[in-house]
């Protein structure tokens, strides 16, 4: 595998070191866990829409936790909880405890959630705050200048 040094970047840079981060973790990263699989999509400009199929996972056995630019959601399925005794004789349906990370972008909020037939959707939106969205400045003349306020102003009153 190929690494590379980030060190250079570290000295020239001021406040990438999230995303430094986040590419030393990535390379040396083990292969990426497969259960739950999940899709994500772009459902508008600034939308976006996390699934994953958890098929046999009800709204009590599932978590969902945002902090600090990470969504994290879990799984766990309660061992017999209707109380009944059953013997298995082949096990095809996942029903293992899981746990899923993903790394958000500044600025990127969960909005909701819901179970809908073995799929669980999350919907997020990437809300960046009036003070540093893009404005337009307007290209003008400027402020006229005052006659007496130029250099010519100051030759005269010496």
């Amino acid at each position: 595998m190929r690494t590379f040094d980030l060190s250079p970047l570290y000295r020239s840079t001021i406040g990438f070191d999230r995303l430094f981060s986040l590419l030393d973790q990535s390379a040396g990263a083990e292969a990426p866990a497969a259960y739950p699989p999940y899709n994500i999509e772009r459902t508008g400009d600034n939308a976006y829409r996390l699934t994953l199929a958890v098929a046999g996972f009800g709204e009590d056995e599932l978590s969902i936790e945002s902090r600090e630019n990470t969504l994290t959601i879990k799984g766990a399925k309660d061992a017999q909880a209707d109380g009944e005794t059953r013997e298995v004789l082949y096990q095809g349906i996942a029903a293992r405890a899981f746990e899923r990370r993903f790394q958000l972008a500044d600025h990127v909020l969960v909005t909701g959630a819901k179970l809908e037939n073995g799929l669980l959707h999350v919907d997020l939106v990437r809300e960046i705050p009036e003070a540093q969205r893009p404005r337009q400045i307007p290209i003008g003349q400027g402020a006229p200048r005052s006659k007496e306020a130029g250099p010519r102003a100051v030759e005269n009153a010496a």
